[in-house]
């Protein structure tokens, strides 16, 4: 691996010109196909074999035209103090407000409060129900403002009136900021770490590059494959993520190797030939853990998850290729300003701060790991708390009118109201179809827990029917769990009384069937992902202890990450200071995303950094010192990787949207407990205490591995090519 990898390094620095050539035209075919195309379309949510999802889909058969995923809004009229909605004036009013909301082209219906006896009991209340023909991201400009029109129509006569649902979703997100603030803050870690301005922007701009390539592959390909306009959205984050981390170690070897003397095309392959064969490993332990998303069984997490692993494979071959192409182009600009000005490029063997750390974890291994195991147990243990769900309105800040609308309603109606249960009875072939609905209704309705029951809608064929069950809790307690367990536990009694099924769905069940099935795939994903990646860490390191130590630290970050998460958004410890006003459920797909990433990153690190290690002990260093080595060569650049990471993640912490924030923190806190407390003190403590044992394989287990010689043991056995004394100066060797 390390030799071949050493001769795309020079043939790529040799034929730079046609390399950088070649990338622009990838980058300018992708980049026109995505113009041409059509773009990709919001395809919707669907989990195969759940309930809920059965359901949806029933209801799309049996209810042709009525599409179960339209955006929908629901708008709220409160009544001034002491007044009623009823009365006249404010009744007029409501109805202006009905009949300007249902004049849409997109709209299906809108839904007179009083007419469906959407009015609270004390008359202070009222509620219209708008239904469009399309789903939410379908939603035109002139659909959004005709319903503000009337909002603000209505609020002009008196009224307090706030409106939620899926139509008020304007797709908004980060926008590009929390990206933007990611990339500034990368670029003043680079700059610190390299002291150069080109050391710190080539880095940057690969990794821009390789995102442009695929992103523009990405929408070229949404109408063929049927991506998401979210499909991308993780593939950027990580493609840019990766994209700069593995850039910043090939470019960073680049200089270690010029200042041992090495003339620039030695330099280049001898850096690819061993940084890159990191990079290699550690992009192949990236796409592990994002095709392994596949077990999950959520179409739309496969997409992602495939279309994320192609991003770090693009960023891989842009680390390989234009990375060392671009190293031709200025073979000096990279190096430290001293160098530049003085000409003279020399080798740096003074001990670093990595150095200094490595040799304190040496004299104290044992409190090092158990302060590190103990502080991360402990950070890990409000995971056991976790609850999983769908944050929805509540979870916003009270400065929106999705959040006043659904405080409103609840206020009202109760809590239950805003998550009422769908229930679809399949009365095909009963001889009473409509009887049947009826005792399924009825026997719903005295289910303790319900509030009301509505009156059924059936189809044309007479044969489904559709009701609205109220809960008396909020859509995500627990309470509201146990009530959709127990409704579907009544089913085997009602199917035999009137020979007609039924099945629960709406929002609410949808998302506890979600939670549901992400916790039965997480053990499958885990042992997956995790096996494949000791498996191929064996094959890397040739160490049986290593990659099992590996694996447990990441166990340990995740676990602590998931820990923090509970504590604040569940909890609510520290809620105030993140901006977070309303604690609640954790997001379901929160573990999976931060399993599947962080572990990605995770392994980066541990390849990175503990392949140096190798690389030392297998050129005959003694244990503690290969540690040190280790340290002293990659601790700088582990830590910069790690800020980036950081910052990237955090920036989306400042976001209104709680999920977002979620996201955000979490994979912000992963990076900080496996960065700094798993890779920076955990794994060497564990080395130093197992010595030459950490890199013991079995004799029948190493005749079993291929050796694909990451250290690059066989780039050292090689004669030397075109060496030159530390003191060649600088303008010099860059002819060569």
């Amino acid at each position: 691996m390390a030799t071949f990898l050493y001769q795309v390094g020079r043939l790529a620095f040799r034929r730079r010109w046609y390399v950088a050539l070649v990338w622009a035209a990838v980058l300018a075919a992708v980049g026109l196909g995505a113009l041409k195309s059509p773009g990709a379309t919001d395809e919707g949510f669907s989990m195969p074999g759940i309930e809920s999802q059965k359901a949806f889909d029933l209801m799309e058969q049996r209810f042709p035209g009525a599409t179960a995923d339209g955006a929908t809004a629901r708008v709220v009229f409160v009544a001034p103090s002491g007044e009623k909605v009823t009365a006249t004036q404010n009744k007029q009013a409501i109805g202006k407000a009905v009949a300007d909301l249902a004049d849409g082209t997109q709209v299906a219906s809108a839904v007179d409060p009083f007419r469906a006896k959407a009015v609270s009991k004390d008359g202070t209340t009222a509620y219209a129900a708008v239904t469009y023909k399309v789903a939410a991201d379908d939603l035109t400009d002139a659909s959004r403002t005709q319903l503000e029109r009337a909002i603000h129509t209505a609020q002009d006569s008196g009224l307090t009136v706030e409106a939620g649902g899926s139509a008020m979703d304007d797709g908004g997100g980060p926008g590009g900021a929390a990206e933007v603030i990611g990339v500034a803050i990368a670029a003043v870690v680079l700059l610190v770490t390299f002291g150069s301005l080109a050391a710190a922007g080539l880095p940057l701009l690969t990794a821009v590059i390789g995102v442009g390539v695929s992103m523009a592959t990405i929408l070229t390909l949404s109408e063929a494959l049927g991506l998401s306009t979210t499909t991308g959205t993780l593939a950027m984050m990580l493609g840019l993520a990766v994209g700069i981390d593995y850039a910043l170690f090939v470019v960073s070897r680049y200089r270690e190797e010029r200042a041992k003397g090495r003339v620039p095309q030695e330099a280049v392959g001898l850096a690819v030939g061993t940084a890159g064969s990191a990079v290699v490993f550690a992009g192949l332990t990236v796409v592990i853990a994002l095709a392994g998303l596949t077990v999950v069984g959520i179409p739309m997490l496969t997409k992602m998850g495939l279309a994320a692993a192609g991003a770090v494979v693009v960023a891989v071959l842009i680390a390989l290729t234009l990375v060392p192409a671009f190293l031709g182009f200025w073979p000096n600009a990279v190096l430290r300003r001293r160098a530049r000005r003085s000409g003279r490029v020399e080798e740096n063997t003074e001990n670093n701060h990595g150095t200094r750390w490595a040799w304190f974890v040496l004299r104290h291994p044992l409190p090092v790991l158990l302060l590190g195991v103990v502080g991360l147990g402990a950070l890990a243990v409000p995971m056991t708390d976790l609850q999983l769900g769908m944050p929805g309105d509540e979870a916003k800040s009270t400065s929106t009118t999705e959040r006043r609308a659904y405080d409103a309603l609840a206020k009202a109606f109760g809590p239950g109201f805003n998550g009422p249960l769908t229930v679809v009875v399949d009365a095909k072939g009963d001889a009473d179809p409509k009887g049947a609905a009826e005792t399924v209704a009825k026997e719903i309705g005295h289910t303790e827990g319900v509030v009301s029951v509505s009156p059924a809608r059936f189809n044309e064929a007479g044969d489904t029917a559709v009701f609205q069950v109220v809960p008396s809790t909020a859509p995500t307690a627990e309470k509201t769990k146990d009530l959709v367990t127990t409704i579907r536990g009544e089913r085997p009694g009602v199917e035999s009384e009137t020979g007609a099924t039924f099945e629960v769905t709406g929002t609410t069940a949808l998302n506890i069937d979600i939670s549901d099935k992400v916790q039965g795939a997480l053990i499958p994903y885990l042992v997956v992902v995790v096996g494949l990646a000791i498996v191929l860490l064996l094959v890397v390191f040739r160490s049986l202890l290593v990659p099992l130590k590996a694996a447990f630290g990441f166990l340990l970050s995740v676990l602590a990450s998931l820990g923090v998460v509970v504590l604040v958004f569940q909890q609510g410890h520290a809620a105030g200071l993140l901006g977070v006003e309303q604690t609640g459920p954790i997001m379901s797909l929160m573990p999976i995303f931060l399993v599947g990433i962080v572990f990605g990153l995770a392994m980066d690190y541990e390849v990175f950094l503990v392949s140096r290690m190798r690389e030392a002990y297998v050129h005959g260093e003694r244990p503690g010192q290969a540690i040190t080595s280790g340290f002293r060569h990659s601790a700088r650049v582990v830590v910069a990787a790690a800020l980036i990471m950081i910052a990237v993640f955090a920036g989306f912490v400042g976001e209104t949207d709680s999920m977002i924030k979620m996201i955000g923190f979490g994979l912000a806190s992963a990076v900080l407990f496996d960065a700094f407390v798993v890779r920076m003190a955990i794994v060497p403590a564990v080395l130093a205490l197992l010595g030459d044992k950490a890199w013991w394989l079995p004799k029948w287990l190493d005749r079993l591995l291929p050796n694909v010689d990451v250290e690059g043991e066989a780039l050292s056995r090689r004669p030397e090519a075109d060496p030159e004394p530390a003191g060649t100066p600088a303008r010099e060797v860059a002819r060569t």
